[in-house]
């Protein structure tokens, strides 16, 4: 018999869009219905259910942005239906989305009379579970959120504000019933789906995909569509056939792991994550219940802590969940973080705050870390993570890359210590997949371990607004257990993936270094004011842990613990991965800066109340040196007298007339700077050499035309090079004396231009007694969709550039001589970048800048130089329109030497002397000699009179290195970054008495030690 496979596709299409779905329901119910609209915040449920709730009807519109619609249900489950063989009773809610997407839209939490919870209802997952016939009520939260993404064609636009509701409702109420669910109809559908999705990737003419076509054929033959319920187990036997076939032996094997991908934020404030994380747990919870296979992943310690904050019971629920091995934490992170931008201390935190919050609520410890949506991966993560207890690492966001493909699925990954991690990059190309046969084909195909391995994973449920599986999905699952022509799917949990692709795989290929993303690189510079908070954040809390540890340990001043892990928590949720980013709504970044604003105040206060107490209450001006080194007289975590400034400013540095320009000499540096206030010399005294190429100018900005193919906050695009204008228009140029925060004088030039829209003024001083270079930029922003850059050309010859990470730096190759180096053409560092020859190099370091470009240039005369370029600012219209308006505050400084000289100037950048009243304080611990950095000081976390001293070997070598403790020192042992004491360490000698801390380093390695007090 001859089958035409198309006509029998298009009868099958038509046949379950017309009969079988309408079919699932065999009968429905009406409910009566009214509402409560809500404008403002979310409110408990018991506030709700007392307000006074209005007519609604099906069809009446509702959802204005950001409000909430409390909908109140009920009805009666009709006698007679507990009765009917084969189905049960649902309530079915359409809130009226568009159902583009799960989870970015209308959805709403369904309340039982009681307040607790029933599940959630999303655009795919519309049914609550009914009990016997009776009477029916419900109580449901729907949320007007709006889809800001629209058609993703990225047009601006005001919904991402937080203004009070405004405009017509965004949804119209469609559909709200009791229905009777008939099981073996919906099983049947079941059926049909995974065969169909099967036949689209079976080979056009294989037997396998003629099989089940006539299969399906007899199938609709068999059902009467004016009768399904009563011929869906006949329609049922048709296919049992084909799905009976086993898969082949050397099938790949699938390991789906349950997950729900949610954006702490995102298109969306965090306070709607909280919602999200309570309606995706919710239907988990359900389906848990139902589904004695099924298991589910979530990771983020701060959703779980959102959950038990705002919702107790749903949070205990989770438990229970958890205890039983079926609800697994993974990540063991506070967030899904960035990993580009956050510090080294604070990718510890990140990893401290969640193990501790996983291990107190749940008894776990999680050994992966869980990151699939960061936009790539630092080079210092999997030592960080090995550090931190964790085994393996899954990630996703590479399969993004523009350029290159990565090579590899399973793999060993190489941090710049040499520390290794299994990692694993499911080849489905997905973290919320369906399960369905293109997904499961894909995963199969790109594979690239096949020759040596057999498996990968695939998280499936709808994410990144959140949403969870549902049980079409593990239907999915369940049919293709064992399904000729597809990959072998196994319910399974992150651990069984990860032992048994270990123990198959153990000699995995090895990549090393960064996971840089070929995609996102706008991700570095957008929301400049969003990054500047994070990192004075940061520096502010080493400032706050080093001098409320000193104060404890030399006074007695009780550790504000407490204190310390609050906002630790708040600065560790907003590195997630959308929000330090740049990449969220203007809700979002508004919120954000707000929060860095009242940290600041709280950590200063914190810092001065430290060191005041130190003074015994005689308290004079000192000066307060935070950072790890030496500044002028002031040791390194020290405070000294005032008096020192005079010490500190030593020789004057002047800044002198010089034709229509200037010149600024401190004895080490002479710059000139033209009339057109350009730098175009940088004169190098000491090692009488010119840094500036002939022809060329420094300290330059330069505007470029910033239009992205597509992700307007994420991208950076190579083709903005071809529009450049150099800012050279000058308004005018003077000398002026001032006073940096330690009261020390400075003579400076200040230049001030104007373009565009905007205006900047850039003050250039030289420090006295360095080969220094401090450029300020202060700010006033205003345009649209563009780039603005600070370029340094330099006459040094580097084939490559050295960037500050975390605890450490990396080489890149400032060539392109491969498709990978011309891919790299954005790139991420800290505290500063260092390009050099043999002897002899220059760095720029910033203060709050993390976006960079380092290119191959030629001189005039045609000798190789380098240009090293700072990405300041942008201006995206999307997601956030305003992006970056506004007043900005910036600082670099160009530093003369070697790589250690870099770091120095990174940290005396960002951990200026600040003078505060106090007294004379030595430090608490510091490092004698060697190349180890100290990192962190702060008290124990587990309440000990432990102190906890964090550093690392900063240059990239071997070497040994001395710390000594100020304080009566009892024992010394090292620790991982959980503060756990360990047996292998790297302490080579202890001398309690002296307070003599002996290390033996490897290149990069990170110490973690605990100092025991003297009682």
């Amino acid at each position: 018999m001859h089958y035409d496979s198309t006509r029998i596709e298009e009868r099958v299409a038509r046949f379950r869009a017309e009969s079988l779905r309408p079919a699932i329901h065999r009968a429905v119910e009406p409910v009566e219905l009214s509402g409560w609209e809500l404008r403002g915040e979310p409110v408990p449920f018991a506030e709700a259910r007392a307000a006074e709730y209005g007519a609604l009807a099906i069809g009446d519109p509702w959802g204005r942005p950001w409000t909430t619609l409390w909908i109140r249900v009920v009805g009666r489950v009709p006698a007679g239906w507990q009765a009917v063989e084969g189905c049960t009773a649902e309530l079915v809610v359409d809130l009226g989305s568009t159902g583009a997407q799960s989870g970015f839209e209308a959805e709403g939490l369904v309340y039982r009379p009681d307040g607790s919870i029933a599940k959630a209802v999303e655009p795919y997952n519309q049914s609550v579970p009914l009990g016997a016939e009776g009477e029916v009520e419900f109580y449901i939260e729907a949320a007007a959120n709006p889809n800001i993404t629209g058609d993703w064609s990225f047009r601006p636009t005001a919904l991402g504000e937080k203004v009070e509701p405004e405009g017509e409702p965004l949804y119209r109420l469609r559909r709200i019933e009791i229905a009777l669910l008939d099981q073996q109809v919906w099983e049947l559908e079941q059926d049909f789906a995974a065969l169909v999705g099967l036949v689209g990737e079976l080979p056009a003419d294989g037997q396998r995909r003629a099989q089940i076509i006539a299969a399906l054929d007899a199938a609709v033959d068999v059902i009467d569509p004016d009768d399904v319920a009563s011929t869906a187990s006949a329609g049922r036997q048709a296919l049992a056939g084909v799905l009976a076939r086993p898969a082949s032996a050397s099938a790949h094997r699938l390991h789906a792991i349950g997950h729900a991908h949610i954006d702490s934020a995102w298109l969306w404030p965090t306070r709607e994550t909280v919602r999200k994380v309570a309606r995706t747990f919710s239907n988990v919870c359900d389906l848990l219940d139902r589904e004695p296979g099924f298991a589910f992943a979530a990771s983020s310690a701060q959703q779980y802590a959102w959950l038990k904050q705002s919702y107790p019971d749903l949070f205990e629920r989770v438990r229970q969940h958890v205890a039983a091995g079926r609800f697994v934490p993974v990540g063991g992170m506070w967030v899904e973080s960035d990993t580009n931008l956050p510090g080294g201390e604070s990718l510890v935190r990140q990893l401290l705050e969640g193990k501790r919050f996983f291990r107190d609520e749940f008894g776990i410890d999680s050994e992966e870390v869980w990151l699939p949506d960061s936009f790539g991966y630092s080079a210092a993560l999997p030592q960080i993570m090995a550090a931190a207890g964790a085994r393996w690492f899954l990630t996703q966001k590479i399969s993004w890359n523009e350029t290159n493909t990565m090579p590899h699925h399973t793999f060993w990954w190489e941090g710049i210590d040499g520390t290794s991690v299994f990692t694993h990059f499911p080849p489905v190309d997905l973290y919320n997949s369906d399960l369905s046969a293109p997904d499961l084909a894909r995963a199969e195909r790109q594979f690239a371990e096949k020759g040596g391995a057999t498996m990968s994973m695939v998280p499936f449920g709808y994410g990144d607004g959140g949403g969870g599986p549902t049980r079409e999905m593990i239907a999915a699952a369940h049919r293709t257990a064992d399904l000729e022509g597809s990959p072998i799917v196994e319910l399974s949990t992150p651990r069984r993936f990860f032992e048994a692709a270990e123990a198959e795989y153990p000699d995995a290929p090895t990549w090393s270094g960064e996971l840089y993303l070929e995609f996102h690189r706008g991700t570095y510079t957008s929301q400049a004011r969003t990054k500047r908070g994070n990192r004075r954040s940061e520096h502010l809390l080493r400032e706050a842990e080093l001098w409320a540890t000193t104060a404890w340990v030399k006074k007695g001043v009780a550790y504000p613990h407490e204190q310390l892990r609050a906002i630790w928590q708040t600065v560790l949720l907003q590195q997630f991965h959308d929000i330090l980013p740049g990449t969220s709504i203007a809700w979002v970044h508004r919120e954000a800066e707000q929060n860095y604003a009242r940290i600041a105040t709280e950590l200063e206060a914190l810092i001065a109340d430290s060191v005041q107490a130190l003074a015994d209450g005689a308290a004079e001006p000192v000066l307060v040196n935070s950072g790890p080194f030496a500044i002028g007289a002031i040791p390194a975590f020290s405070a000294r007298a005032a008096a020192s400034i005079d010490v500190i400013a030593g020789d004057e540095s002047t800044v002198t007339p010089d034709g229509d320009g200037f010149v600024l000499d401190n004895g080490l540096l002479r710059v000139e700077v033209d009339g057109r206030g350009l730098l175009t010399s940088i004169l190098d005294l000491v090692n009488d050499r010119e840094l500036v190429p002939p022809g060329e100018a420094a300290g330059l900005l330069q505007i470029h035309r910033d239009t992205p193919t597509k992700w307007d906050a994420w991208d950076i695009d190579d083709h903005y090079r071809r529009n450049t204008h150099d800012i050279v228009q000058l308004d005018e140029m003077r000398i002026e004396s001032q006073t940096d925060g330690a009261g020390v004088p400075r003579t400076s030039l200040v230049i001030r231009r104007t373009f565009g829209g905007s205006t900047v003024v850039q003050t250039l001083s030289l420090p006295v007694g360095r080969s220094a270079l401090d450029l300020r930029l202060s700010l006033d922003w205003h345009e649209q969709r563009k780039l603005l850059k600070l370029a340094f050309p330099l006459d040094v010859h580097a084939d490559r550039a050295t960037s500050e990470i975390q605890f450490g730096h990396v080489h890149r190759s400032t060539h392109v001589n491969t498709s990978w180096d011309a891919a790299r053409f954005e790139t991420v560092a800290h505290r500063w970048v260092h390009v050099g020859e043999p002897g002899y190099g220059v760095a720029l370091a910033n203060d709050s800048t993390y976006g960079h470009d380092v290119t191959r240039t030629r001189t005039a005369a045609g000798r190789p130089a380098t240009t090293v370029r700072l990405s300041l600012l942008r201006a995206p219209l999307f997601p956030d329109p305003h992006a970056d308006q506004g007043e900005h505050e910036l600082a670099v400084s160009l530093q003369v030497g070697e790589v250690g000289d870099a770091v120095q100037a990174g940290y005396r950048l960002n951990l200026p002397v600040r003078a505060i009243a106090g007294a004379a304080v030595d430090a608490l611990v510091e490092t004698v000699s060697g190349s180890f950095v100290i990192e962190a000081v702060k008290a124990a976390d587990d309440g000990s009179d432990d102190v906890i001293v964090r550093g690392y070997e900063a240059l990239g070598s071997r070497g040994r290195a001395v710390l000594r403790a100020g304080f009566a020192l009892r024992a010394a042992t090292q620790a991982d970054l959980l503060e756990r004491e360990i047996a292998q360490t790297s302490v080579s000698g202890v001398d309690e008495t002296n307070g003599r801390i002996e290390l033996a380093l490897r290149p990069f390695e990170i110490v973690t030690l605990r100092l025991a007090r003297e009682a």
